[in-house]
């Protein structure tokens, strides 16, 4: 019978190389995807069975499909399905005026550590967090966890989806704590009503880089 690894409420040494590949089989299938498939696939083999098979799952399922027509269902399912948004900030805050001060905060986060991000990118896209995570373990834990309840319903979503990135967020979920009452019950929510509005007569807030509705594809 094989084994579960319980949910970690603290980082792992293995954390970071999880992160790293979990971020780069959720990137946009670009023409350097094979190169990142065969990297994740390698890293995989270093991890615990529950982190390491759904990633494996994925990578074969990658290997069959083809980067042109994976890259064609990365669009369709990310980019044409609101409830399966890689974008955190959009579960907890929608489209509003807080969305766009969780994202600042996201980017003075990664300045602490150094991080830049280009003027094209988004700092609450699953792969972005997830690849910061790779690199400030503690940091990115905290960030993973903040969001814990808007990475369970994208796991959600996806499933529902068929989609085959639902591998990729249940290797996320292994790598976090448990969802306590208040996430299932925000994750009850959030799929039962979707994330917050912006109240009548408020003009959503958002820096000119962070645009509300984010652009297609996302990190590329």
């Amino acid at each position: 019978m094989r084994r579960r690894i319980r949910p970690a409420t603290r980082t792992r040494p293995w954390h970071p190389v999880a992160w790293q590949a979990q971020s780069l089989l959720l990137a946009y299938p670009d023409d350097d995807f094979p190169a990142r498939l065969d990297l994740a696939r390698r890293a995989a083999a270093t991890l615990p069975r529950d982190v390491a098979h759904p990633l494996l799952d994925f990578t074969a399922h990658a290997d069959r499909t083809g980067p042109a027509a994976l890259a064609e269902a990365y669009v369709d399912t990310f980019d044409h399905r609101r409830r399966c948004s890689p974008y955190l900030t959009y579960y907890a805050h929608g489209d509003t005026r807080k969305r766009g001060l969780a994202l600042v905060r996201l980017k003075q986060t990664y300045a602490r550590a150094g991080w830049r991000l280009g003027d094209d990118e988004l700092p609450d896209h699953l792969a972005v967090v997830l690849e910061f995570a790779g690199a400030e373990p503690a940091a990115g834990h905290r960030l993973l966890t903040e969001h814990r309840a808007g990475c369970e319903l994208l796991r959600l979503s996806l499933r529902d989806a068929g989609s085959p990135w639902v591998g990729v967020l249940a290797s996320v979920s292994a790598t976090l704590p448990a969802l306590a009452g208040d996430e299932r019950e925000a994750v009850a929510r959030l799929a039962a009503e979707g994330p917050p509005e912006e109240q009548v007569g408020l003009d959503p807030y958002a820096p000119p880089q962070f645009p509300p509705v984010p652009p297609a594809g996302g990190p590329r």
